[in-house]
C-alpha cells in the first residue's frame, strides 16, 4: 500500500513544529529566541556573510533577517560592517558569542528529548533521508557535531 504523501508531510512538519516549540521554551531560560539564536550560530558559522546569505540559510526573507540583524545590533550581538559594493557584512560579538555558548546546552537537550524515541542508527538513518530528500547535507550539520 502506497504511503500518503500529504500524510508524510504533516508528519514531518508535525516533528519541525515541535522541535521549534522545545527549542524556543529551552532557549528562552538564556534570554534568546529560536530566532535569534539561530540566526547567532549562522552568523558565527560564516562570518561576514551578508544579509542575502544569512536570510537563505536561517530560513527567512531577505527583509526579516534585515530587520532581526537591526534587532540583534542594538543589543550588541553582532556587528554589521560596510563591504564590497553595497554589501553588509555580519559578525558575531563577544556578546553574542555569549548567547550562544550558553544556548548550545540547553538546544542539545531540548533536541535530544524530542529524538529520544529514536536509537542511534534510527537517527541516522533519519538524517540519511531528510539529506536525500533535500538533495545533499544539511545546512550547517557539520558545524553543529563539532
Amino acid at each position: 500500500m502506497p504511503v500518503d504523501i500529504e500524510l508524510l508531510g504533516r508528519a514531518v512538519k508535525q516533528a519541525q513544529y515541535r522541535n521549534h516549540r522545545a527549542l524556543e521554551t529551552a532557549l528562552a531560560q538564556v534570554g534568546t529566541t529560536l530566532v535569534q539564536w539561530d540566526a547567532l550560530r549562522a552568523i558565527a558559522r560564516t562570518p561576514g556573510s551578508s544579509g542575502r546569505e544569512l536570510a537563505a540559510e536561517t530560513f527567512q526573507g531577505e527583509q526579516s533577517f534585515g530587520a532581526l540583524a537591526g534587532r540583534l545590533e542594538s543589543q550588541h550581538l553582532i556587528e554589521r560592517r560596510p563591504g564590497r559594493g553595497r554589501r553588509i557584512e555580519h559578525f558575531i560579538t563577544d556578546a553574542g558569542q555569549k548567547i550562544l555558548a550558553a544556548g548550545r546546552p540547553v538546544a542539545l537537550a531540548a533536541l535530544t528529548e524530542s529524538f529520544t524515541a529514536l536509537n542511534e542508527d534510527e537517527r541516522a538513518t533519519l538524517l540519511a533521508l531528510l539529506e536525500k530528500t533535500v538533495g545533499g547535507a544539511v545546512s550547517g550539520a557539520a558545524d553543529e557535531r563539532a
